[in-house]
């Protein structure tokens, strides 16, 4: 199985260093950044493509790892090339261009994974095995948080930055925890949403606080933030049931307590810390769908269907923050 990573970013850097920890053969790199590319093939002895063309032909999986704006088309000439496809979030920054990457990999009977990497977080996936499980009985509440510093593209005009190329904040940043509330609340009814802009008017929101109602009944309280000083970056989870609570706190000495609710002659509550975190997520990550394409793994644990998902929450809560009224993410396209 080979490997054509599709931009010379972190993302890409990321991406390489997890393939060649699995039994795939990375191909080699094609970027507009041709230094950036020229160096991660000299450090994996590979090639350097001189075009998208070049490397599509010479792969059979196709990495992209490139700025979100771009990755309809990408992702839809790679399937027109018959390969597989690993796409970073956010999968589109539309509804409509995401059913239009999910239904032109179908056509082509080829594989569409998308790397929403929280899935694949030890702390996070065990939370979400453990509710999974009936452990804490029937959720109630989810509040998840990831505050950060603003990114910053050294030498380049910083896409990050413009709502047009990536969604902005709520897009990028928040599309973590609306993908990972889904996952354990189950499918998105309403999202309200209020968010402060921040004093850089390149980035229309730099704070927002997102209020999803699940089908279930249960609620979801998602903060997102580009506010913190450089190098801060901050997450948190809770999840609260009818029968215990599950907590991982930034800077918990342990990775994630679970309090579980047990009849033992007078109530009392028990709490059952977990192991330490073994492996890098990214790397876990990689190596599942490495599983998934060799035939190992017959489900792959985020697919096209649950990305456009997530999009479509983001997409709502950027329009619950202009409007200020609750919005179906079902309205949006």
């Amino acid at each position: 199985m080979r490997i054509g990573i599709l931009g010379s970013g972190f993302m890409g850097s990321v991406h390489a260093a997890a393939w060649s920890r699995t039994p795939a053969e990375i191909a080699g790199f094609f970027s507009v950044a041709r230094a950036q590319a020229a160096g991660l093939a000299a450090k994996y002895n590979v090639r350097a493509y001189d075009s998208y063309e070049e490397l599509l032909a010479d792969c059979d999986v196709v990495d992209i790892c490139t700025p979100t704006y771009l990755h309809r088309e990408q992702v839809e000439r790679a399937a027109a090339a018959g390969k597989h496809i690993l796409c970073e979030k956010p999968l589109a920054l539309t509804a409509a261009d995401g059913r239009h990457m999910i239904a032109a990999c179908q056509s082509a009977g080829v594989k569409l994974l998308v790397a929403h990497v929280v899935r694949f977080f030890p702390e996070y996936a065990l939370a979400q095995q453990t509710v999974q499980r009936g452990e804490i009985g029937q959720v109630a509440v989810i509040r998840l948080s990831r505050c950060s510093f603003q990114p910053r593209l050294a030498g380049e005009r910083n896409w990050f930055l413009d709502p047009a190329k990536s969604g902005g904040m709520i897009m990028d940043l928040m599309i973590h925890d609306f993908d990972y509330a889904r996952w354990v609340g189950g499918e998105v009814v309403s999202v309200f949403t209020k968010s402060v802009r921040g004093a850089n008017p390149a980035a229309p929101t730099d704070y927002a606080l997102a209020i999803l109602r699940h089908v279930s009944g249960a609620i979801s309280h998602v903060e997102g933030g580009w506010a913190y000083p450089p190098p801060l970056f901050r997450t948190s989870l809770e999840i609260a049931g009818s029968r215990g609570l599950i907590e991982h706190p930034f800077g918990s000495s342990t990775p994630l307590e679970v309090v579980l609710t047990e009849k033992v002659g007078n109530d009392a509550e028990i709490a059952v810390p977990t192991s330490p975190l073994i492996e890098d997520p990214y790397l876990t990550e990689i190596r599942h769908f490495y599983d998934v394409l060799a035939g190992n793994v017959s489900a792959p644990r985020v697919t096209g269907e649950d990305a456009l998902a997530a999009v479509q929450i983001a997409l709502a809560a950027i329009r619950s923050a202009q409007t200020g009224q609750p919005v179906s993410p079902a309205e949006v396209s």
